[in-house]
């Protein structure tokens, strides 16, 4: 019989002994790498970001210009919104004359609001292409559709009209 030699005693693993653990589980467990970011990914974050600054601090050109491409598009309140914008000066320069053009372009669409600024608009010169009696057509439109402005407009030029008719000829001193 030989003499039986003196065995190393195994120690028990311990949790700050991480060999111990990756050598004993049936799962490897590895650090993932970090993701790192592409070049394009930087620059679509950024573009977004500088898209969003933008839109912030100019809204009302934003705004204008979206709603220029909708008007383009045939959408009639897209159109009333780019009239009402360039008559106010809102977001694009001031100018009556493509205000009462986009005006126009609704108001063939049927947009009963675009027809009562076109015919306020020919009330106060602003568009000389209209007929003596396309006010009151307009006018009638837009307050059939529900437009109360259009509707005491629409009496007030019937009446101002109805005093003004040539009954009596006025002297000259």
């Amino acid at each position: 019989m030989k003499p039986r030699m003196p065995q190393k005693q195994k120690r028990r693993p311990r949790a700050s002994d991480t060999s111990a653990l990756e050598a004993n589980s049936p799962w490897k467990y590895k650090a993932l790498p970090l993701p790192s970011w592409s070049k394009w990914e930087i620059l679509v974050i950024m573009g977004t970001m500088i898209s969003l600054f933008y839109m912030w601090l100019y809204s009302q050109s934003f705004h204008f210009h979206v709603a220029h491409v909708y008007a383009r598009f045939g959408y009639s309140s897209a159109q009333l919104i780019v009239g009402q914008r360039y008559l106010q000066g809102a977001g694009v320069v001031k100018d009556e004359e493509m205000a009462m053009h986009w005006f126009r372009q609704a108001s063939k669409q049927g947009h009963p609001r675009a027809s009562f600024n076109l015919a306020v608009g020919k009330l106060k010169n602003m568009t000389g292409s209209m007929e003596v009696g396309d006010v009151e057509i307009l006018l009638n439109i837009a307050a059939r559709q529900g437009v109360q402005e259009a509707q005491e407009l629409l009496e007030n030029v019937i009446w101002t009209r109805s005093k003004l008719s040539p009954t009596k000829k006025m002297r000259v001193f």
